[in-house]
This record gives C-alpha cells, structure tokens and sequence, in this order.
C-alpha cells in the first residue's frame, strides 16, 4: 500500500492534539452519507411515482394508436393485420370514439364513449383489471333510443378516464355514431412500451397516405416531460447537501495541513515528492469522501427497498396517513430503485470529495520546510 495512503489514514484517527480536526472529518462523512442517502431514497420514490402512473395511463391509453384524417378508418382490419406483423408489437384491436351526453335522473355529464370489441381491447389495455363492478364483457344497449344500461365500473386511478370514460361495445357505437362498418383507429400493444416511437414510425412508411399513428410518448409528452425536469430539479437541490458536506472537507484539510507542518516539513527533509505531500492529503479527503458515500449508497439502498414497510410503521407511530387516497392519485409510496442512478449519485459525490482536496493539497505541497521547521 502507497505511504501516502498510509498516512493519510493515520491523520484520520482521532488523537489529542487534532480532536478538532477527526471530529471535523466525522461531520463531513456523515454530511455527504445524509445526502447520498436522500439523494437515493427520493429519487427511487419519484421513478416510483413515474412508474406507476405510467401503467396507470397505459392501462386507458394504447402504446401506438393508428388513426386516419377524419376520424374514419374504413378498412382497418388489413390495417390491424399490417400492425401486428411489425416488431414488438403483441396486438391490435379497433375502437370508436366520440363525444357525449350522459344523464341519469337528474344528473347530465359530458363524456368520451369509447366502443371496443372486449375480447380484442383485453389484448392491449388493463382495463379488464380495474372493474369494480360487473365485467368488461357486458354491454347492454338499444341504440335506436339511445339508452345505455350500466353494466360494470371501472376505476383506473386516471381523474379524466374515471370521471369521463365509458365503454361500450363497438357496434352499439358504429351504430349510435353512424360509421356503419368503419372506426375511429386501431389501437396496439407492444412487448417494449419505450419501443413504441420506432414502431409508430415504422408503420407511417406502411400505412396508406390519410392514415397516421402516434405513440404513448407524444400523446402524454408534457407530462413526463415535467416529471423528467422535476426528477433533475430535485437532483440538483439534494446534491447540496452533498456539496456543503465536500466543502467542509476544504476546511477540513486546511486545519490539518496547518497542524501537520512539522510532518510535511520532515518528510520533505527525507526526500518526499512534493506529488507525495499532495497525495497524502488527497488520500484524507477521499477516504473521508469514500467513507460518506459508502454509508449513503448502503442507507439509501436499504431504504428504497424497504420504504413499503418503513412507511407504515411511520404513520402507525405519527398516527396519521402521509399519502390519503382521497387527496392524492397514489395513496403508498412506491419506490423504483435503478443502479443508474446510485451510480450517478456515487461518483458526483466523489468527484466532488477530490475537488474539495485539491487546494488544501496543492497548498501542502508548497510549503517550504525551512519555514515550517522554524518554530518546531
């Protein structure tokens, strides 16, 4: 092992004459461990959150939607047999939609009917697993008088497919729309949803001219746009508490360098490098910075993985709910650890643990020992 790591090491431990200086060093690991640590939990928590509202919406919305100019798609089963021979793409199946009235007794909502063939929308929605009440299958229509029957209902944790979507079957709606034997689009489910933008281009070279397809990513853009910023914002804000850690590690070194000029000044006077004096206190602050981000990256992975459980004891203790589910869209917490992320956290931390050791270093190195051996 390199002396100067060695020594290094030594100038961590706590002994009576730099008490300060180990206690400093103590603050500036558990410094940067918190911030590692939040860093991790709160980003696994907002890939939670953006997973899980993104099997929401695609439970209600289609990965690839094929449509025509006017919303009249007249031979759409050689279209759906066009799609399904394309990669990654697991099924197809037609619909019509259109907007209504809905009314029982004395209450009137406008809404988007959406006719489907059951069998066939079960292929490329989640639908099916979201009724509360009845079965996807049932339908119960007289499309001369227009009256529908409730036969099922269906809560897929979207406020606007909840409170404004209704199925029915896709003749009822060819019927009540008028279409005769044309639909609205086809709508496809893939094996890969973040596929979904090469399969929608791929088809636009095969369709017929009036006829187009769009993708999940287009359709929701601005949402997941906003998460994607919100998730980089968050980065940013918890990242300094990592930076103020780091920088006590400047003030650290600069106390210690203070305190080991008799060290440096013997070393030198030995033959030491003045690369070797930097390296030693290099070796100080990232052993600190090493240290801090090791704890981090094992506290925040231990909690991101059991946050489904820690959560609850909290509120069992509090006496209270964190997330009510008549005011959030999520009522738990979840949580989606990706190594990508603890890896990006880990090196910003220690890059930032070097550059905090660079100019306490650079000044050791630069010490004339004559100077320092003057009041020794």
């Amino acid at each position: 092992m390199p002396y100067e790591l060695l020594v290094g090491l030594r100038y961590l431990r706590a002994r009576r004459r730099n008490r300060f200086i180990s206690i400093n060093s103590a603050v500036s690991m558990i410094g940067i461990a918190v911030g590692v640590w939040a860093l991790i939990v709160v980003l696994s928590v907002m890939n939670g959150f953006q997973k899980e509202v993104r099997t929401r919406i695609l439970g209600v919305v289609s990965h690839v939607q094929i449509s025509s100019v006017g919303n009249r798609l007249a031979d759409w089963q050689s279209i759906a047999k066009l799609a399904v021979q394309q990669p990654h793409v697991l099924a197809a199946a037609p619909f019509v939609q259109g907007q209504a009235m809905l009314t029982t007794g004395q209450s009137v909502r406008g809404a988007l009917i959406r006719g489907i063939l059951p069998d066939a929308e079960e292929q490329v929605a989640d639908l099916g697993a979201h009724m509360r009440m009845g079965k996807l299958e049932s339908a119960g229509v007289i499309p001369r008088l227009k009256q529908f029957t409730v036969s099922g209902i269906f809560e897929a944790g979207i406020a606007d497919a909840d409170s404004a979507l209704a199925l029915v079957d896709l003749r009822d709606a060819q019927t009540l729309y008028q279409l005769g034997d044309e639909v609205t689009g086809v709508r496809l489910k893939l094996d890969d949803l973040f596929a979904a933008s090469g399969v929608a281009r791929e088809l636009l070279a095969k369709l017929p001219p009036d006829t187009y397809a769009s993708d999940w990513t287009r359709t929701h853009a601005n949402f997941f746009r906003a998460v994607a910023i919100e998730k980089n914002m968050m980065f940013i804000i918890l990242a300094l508490i990592v930076l103020v850690a780091t920088i006590n590690i400047v003030s650290t070194l600069v106390v210690a360098v203070k305190d080991k000029q008799g060290d440096i000044a013997i070393l030198r006077t030995l033959g030491a490098h003045p690369r070797s004096v930097m390296g030693i206190f290099i070796a100080q602050g990232m052993l600190m910075g090493l240290i801090g981000t090791l704890a981090g990256v094992v506290l925040g992975v231990v909690t991101a993985l059991n946050i489904d459980v820690i959560v609850p004891a909290i509120e069992q203790v509090l006496g209270f709910k964190i997330l009510a589910k008549d005011v959030y869209l999520i009522p738990e917490l979840p949580s989606d650890l990706q190594v990508s992320d603890v890896v990006r956290i880990s090196l910003m931390a220690l890059t930032l643990s070097f550059a905090a050791t660079l100019y306490p270093s650079w000044s050791a190195s630069r010490m004339n020992p004559a100077e320092a051996l003057r009041y020794e």
